[in-house]
Parts: C-alpha cells; structure tokens; sequence
C-alpha cells in the first residue's frame, strides 16, 4: 500500500469511526435472471466510471449482494460529485474510504483477498492518478518553425508542435505544465501544454521576441523583445501581457534571480545589462558591461551575474547586492552563452568564433580550462547533479 493511500486511508478511518460509513451486508442472492457481462476484464482504470465497472461485475457474479453493491456506487457517486465541482482532494478522500470499507469487509472475512483484488487494485490507479511523464526536452528548430519534443528516457523525438517563424528560445514553467516559446519572427509567443503538446495561446508581445524566462514561483515570463527595446511581461494565470518595460537596445537574454526578485537583461546594442525590480516592473539599475553581451546566468545563492560579451571577448561578474562589475574574465572569441554548476563552483562559456568552451572557477573568476567544441557553440546547460 502506497504512502498517499495510508494517509487517506487513515483519514477514512476517522470518517468511519464518526459513523459515516455503512456496516457490510448481510449476504444476499445475486440478481438473477441476466447473463453476466465482465467489462473490468478490458477496462483501464483511470476513473471513478471504471470503478463502476468492477462493482458491477463483483454483483453481478455474486460476490456483492445488492446492499453492499448499492453502498459502494453511493461512496463512487460521492467521489463524482466532488471531482465535477473540482474538489480534487476531497474526491480522493470519499475514494479512500470506498478502499476503507472493502478492505474491511475483506477483514471480517464477507470478502476474501482474491474477490476484492481487482477492485481494490482498480481503486489504488485512480487514486494516484495517471502515471508520471517525461521527463522532456523541449528544442526550438529556428529554421523549421517548430519545437521537437524529446523524451529523454530514451532519446527520441516524441512529438513536433508548429509554432511561430523563427522559434528563438524557450522557458518552461518550474511545475513542468507549460512551455513559453518565443517567435522571434512573427513577433509573438506560443504557449505550449505540456500534457498535450498542443498550443494552447499565441501572445503578441513587442518586436523580434528573443530570450525568456520564468520566475521562480511560476507566475510570470519575462520576454526580450530585441527589434522593440522592451521586455514583455506575461502573466502565466492568464497568459495576459500585464506590463511592458523599456530597457537598452537589442535585449537578448534575461534571468532572474533564485529569490526572483529582480530580472537581469543583457542589451546587445547598447553594451550594458538592466536590472528590472520584479515587484515594480521598473528598471532600478543600468550596469556597463563589454560589447554585445549576450547571454546571462546567476549564481544558485543570487549574488553574482555572469555575462558574455561577444564583442569583447570577455565575461563580465556583476555583484547583484551593488549592481557592480566586479571582475572581468578573458574568454575566446565571440562568448555567447553562459551556464553556471548547482552547486555554484564553475561557469562555462561557449566561445562561437572559436569553437571552444571556457570553463571558470568561480572562486577566483579564472578560466582553469579550454575544451574543444563544435563549430560555432552558442547553447550550453547543465545537468542538476553536475559540480566541479
């Protein structure tokens, strides 16, 4: 018995001890009269109609007299109710004590394990709902004007959802349910469900839509919008553009601290970063970095900003407690992206122009190492166990 089923379970057993549940019936005969029909046999059990089944076939074979069967569907339709009004929990407590009441007529011997298995097996899939997927990568295919879905347990592309011209980047949200895709293109962004993989909205946002990225409690996208100077501010509840905020030119990445506070923007243009006050939705500090900068990462404790500046060849450390450059690290040629260890120990910088990628102690804000990469690198991310 699982840990979610012992909790609700225990939960019943005050409801049945209150006098709310029905003692068992007394054995009766079975309806007679009807050839039996066993649907259960090829039935998944996914809802409480699927449960229905199972009591169905248990009376109509006998091993349910009426009364029990007729106490059964009153504690299945009790479990309906709440799940049509979208009482999620209190549904799965009037299934827990539906499990309750079998188990203990199994104890007083009115059933015996093997008669109430199925339907006690049945009960404890819906309880716990369908089985977890994933997890999945999500990848924006710039030329193809759409996002393939890979699941990551086997490496296959499981789906291909169309959204906008140029797909840019993409951010889902920290509950695994939604992906915002930015079109970099078509000046908008696709929402994609996760559970369907279908485009669920397209919001308008400003022009040439580039990075994007969450808050930390899911309730808001950040979008750069590098053709409009701004950033695009989407309200996740209601995937509604609650605020649009001016920053430098050409803004391209953007993240936002573990607190998620504040929201650093790296202007490409312009050669400098925007500090965006999350609470406020105003710019409260602009930071002079290197040319072209690029990509931006934080540290997991908030209190450094890594950006590369592709034009300079360099990656700037802001103190994000003074808004401060306080270091400046050499790199090769044209750094793009950033990604920073859990565990906040190493940086690592893809280098484009000259097919590397810079490893960065943190520590000491030094490159300890160089490794060869690809032609032309630009994306880089890190595995959640990774360290130094």
């Amino acid at each position: 018995m699982n840990a979610r089923r012992v909790g609700l379970l225990a939960m019943a057993a005050v409801v049945a001890a209150a006098g709310c549940s029905p003692s068992p019936a007394g054995p009766e005969d079975s309806p007679a009269g009807e050839p039996r029909t066993i649907r259960s046999a090829v039935v998944d059990c996914e809802s409480a109609e699927d449960i229905r089944y199972r009591i169905d076939d248990l009376e109509s074979d006998g091993t349910l007299n009426h009364g029990q069967a007729t106490a059964l569907r009153a504690k299945l339709a009790q479990v309906e109710r709440h799940e049509a009004a979208g009482r999620s929990e209190r549904a799965a407590e009037a299934l827990a004590r539906l499990i309750a009441q079998v188990e203990e007529w199994v104890a007083d011997g009115v059933l015996t394990e093997e008669e109430a298995a199925d339907l006690l097996d049945c009960a404890d899939d819906v309880l716990d709902g369908p089985d977890p997927v994933g997890p999945f990568a999500y990848v924006t295919n710039f030329g193809s004007a759409n996002v393939s879905v890979v699941d990551i347990a086997t490496n296959t592309v499981t789906a291909t959802v169309p959204v906008g011209v140029f797909p840019r980047s993409v951010a889902i949200t920290p509950d695994g349910g939604v992906a915002y895709v930015t079109n970099f293109g078509s000046d908008h962004v696709s929402v994609i469900d996760i559970a369907t993989n279908a485009v669920t909205a397209t919001l308008a946002v400003g022009d040439s839509p580039f990075g994007v990225a969450i808050t930390p409690d899911g309730g808001f996208a950040y979008v750069t919008n590098a053709g409009s100077d701004n950033v695009s501010v989407i309200d996740i509840a209601t995937n509604a553009v609650t605020a649009t905020v001016a920053v430098g030119d050409s803004p391209l990445g953007v993240a936002i601290t573990p607190d998620g506070g504040f929201a650093y923007v790296t202007n490409f243009d312009s050669a400098n970063v925007s500090v965006i006050d999350i609470a406020a939705n105003t710019v409260i500090a602009t930071i002079t970095v290197g040319d072209s900068p690029s990509g931006v990462a934080i540290t997991p404790d908030g209190g450094l900003a890594y950006v590369t500046n592709a034009g300079s060849d360099n990656v700037s450390v802001i103190d994000t407690a003074t808004n401060t450059v306080t270091s400046t690290i050499a790199v090769e040629d044209f750094p793009v992206g950033v990604a920073i260890t859990p565990d906040g120990g190493l940086a690592y910088v893809t280098n484009a122009d000259s097919d590397s990628v810079s490893v960065i102690d943190i520590a000491t804000n030094t490159v300890t190492t160089t490794i060869a990469a690809g032609d032309f690198p630009e994306g880089v991310a890190i595995t959640p166990e990774a360290g130094p």
